[in-house]
């Protein structure tokens, strides 16, 4: 017998391939095997994915330090669990796309001054000129872009006051595994705000407050330093965070100047 996923040779008693892991499989596949592998890793209580989402509340260090220094069973993968946290947002996206459009309708939460820009068409965030489902599309890609600027900032930011125990693309973990579960939070609390009957943007500004709460807490616990310095460290990162997304800005409005010039 071979194992499927590495193929060496396997013993007939084994369950489990001695090099890669992977389970033993020998039942025809149906829906009975299935709904077992279903119920195993995603409702069962001691599953991989329940703890990693616990434990990044309750003891985000041993999560993400443990993956650091090399533990890779005990907990979902940074990769994957950030891979499940996009999927969500796509649900989201779906969700919002084709059920709940109104729910970025601003009227509710700006009244007049909304409809005063609805007046305004040469305004690019009139809410003529301005697509919401088109922008909420590309929540995915922002997720995705917003990892490597945030990694360094925190980075950079520990490195200026001379901690240097995480190098970049360990801090790139940290901030995975950080924004994979502000996402997976975001999403769910969307999804049941929204089939509620409530507002997007209400529990939007929820999330941003748990954004930047939640980045201090994970840090905190991280580095395992005091709140004083934690906190100090946490505003030397919102610094080195707003310079790179300035620098971004205004290399994205001279490009943008490029090619109107040019065209």
């Amino acid at each position: 017998m071979h194992c499927k996923n590495c193929d060496i040779q396997l013993q007939s008693h084994q369950n489990y391939c001695s090099k890669c892991g992977a389970k033993i499989i020998r039942n025809r596949l149906n829906f009975k095997n299935i709904w077992s592998e279903i119920n195993l890793y995603f409702f069962n209580l001691d599953n991989k994915l329940l703890k990693t989402l616990v434990y990044l509340f309750t003891k985000p260090e041993e999560v993400i330090v443990s993956y650091i220094e090399g533990t890779r069973k005990k907990y979902v993968d940074v990769i994957q669990y950030f891979a499940i946290s996009l999927t969500l947002v796509g649900i989201q996206v779906f969700l919002m796309n084709t059920f709940f459009k109104d729910a970025m309708d601003l009227s509710n939460l700006y009244g007049d001054s909304i409809k005063e820009l609805s007046t305004q068409k040469n305004n690019p965030f009139s809410p003529e000129n301005m697509d919401y489902s088109a922008i909420n599309n590309y929540q995915s890609v922002i997720y995705v872009l917003s990892v490597p600027v945030s990694a360094f900032s925190t980075w950079i930011a520990y490195f200026l006051v001379g901690d240097k125990r995480y190098n970049f693309t360990e801090h790139i973990v940290l901030n995975l595994y950080y924004s994979a579960q502000i996402i997976i939070v975001s999403a769910v609390l969307s999804i049941l705000f929204l089939v509620c009957g409530g507002d997007y943007l209400t529990i939007s500004l929820f999330v941003s407050v748990f954004t930047f709460a939640y980045l201090f807490y994970i840090l905190h616990r991280v580095f395992k330093i005091s709140l004083l310095d934690s906190f100090a460290r946490f505003l030397l990162i919102g610094f080195v965070y707003g310079v790179i997304f300035t620098i971004l800005f205004f290399v994205l409005v001279l490009i943008g100047v490029i090619i109107k010039f040019n065209s």
